[in-house]
């Protein structure tokens, strides 16, 4: 390193899941490297039993789970999760499979420091079972979006995509397992993006604020 360079503190990252967290897997594998821009501090799961937080455990990041189900409701739970997050020194919080609908004021006080990945191509098929819904609208190309959490539920600003083919005879079981492979290599690549300082929210929109090139160029690597 040259006389004087510094070194860029990594970004500290937590991750909400609901279940096995495969994406949580993968983002917590990239943030192994030394150049990655995140540190994944904590992950936190609203399920007890959720897989995840053995995995998170075993490759020892602090995790643990706050119970939706022991909440009167959706305020007070958003008010322990964020008190979790803001005592752990969280800068941005990556959604892994968080099977929750977060309360305007928790979604606020996260603006532009939030974001999800999501399988489908949106704005095509929001919501739940996207698999099946585009196996139903007969589409040729599906995939997956990591885009900026808003109120609106799967309606943020988009940070990336990734496409896979349908193909004859893909039932929603085949057609989740190639979307997933490219879920595990996207979400790395995008969460790199904005914890880099590559990409940002402004309005409704995303910018990205480094070389374009290389910005583009870290998605078009997948």
């Amino acid at each position: 390193m040259a006389s004087g360079a510094k070194t860029r503190t990594k970004t500290r990252v937590a991750i909400l899941i609901s279940g096995r967290g495969s994406n949580m897997v993968s983002l917590i594998a990239a943030a192994e490297a030394a150049d990655y821009p995140a540190a994944i501090a904590l992950v936190l799961a609203n399920r007890p039993e959720a897989p995840g937080l053995v995995l998170a455990k075993a490759a020892g990041i602090p995790a643990r789970a706050i119970d939706h189900k022991t909440f009167p409701d959706r305020e007070t739970f958003d008010a322990a999760l964020d008190a979790e997050l803001r005592a752990a020194g969280i800068e941005l919080v990556c959604l892994a499979g968080f099977m929750r609908i977060f309360s305007s004021g928790f979604v606020a006080a996260w603006a532009g420091r939030m974001i999800n990945i999501h399988p489908s191509l949106l704005p095509l098929f929001k919501g739940t079972h996207t698999h099946a819904q585009a196996l139903a609208a007969g589409v040729r190309l599906h995939g997956c979006t990591v885009h900026y959490v808003v109120p609106e539920l799967d309606a943020g600003p988009i940070v990336a995509q990734a496409a896979v083919p349908v193909r004859p005879g893909d039932d929603p079981a085949s057609l989740a397992a190639r979307v997933l492979v490219q879920e595990n290599r996207l979400y790395p690549a995008a969460l790199a993006l904005v914890a880099g300082g590559g990409a940002r929210l402004e309005g409704e929109r995303v910018v990205f604020t480094s070389d374009a090139a290389q910005a583009d160029g870290a998605l078009r690597s997948l």
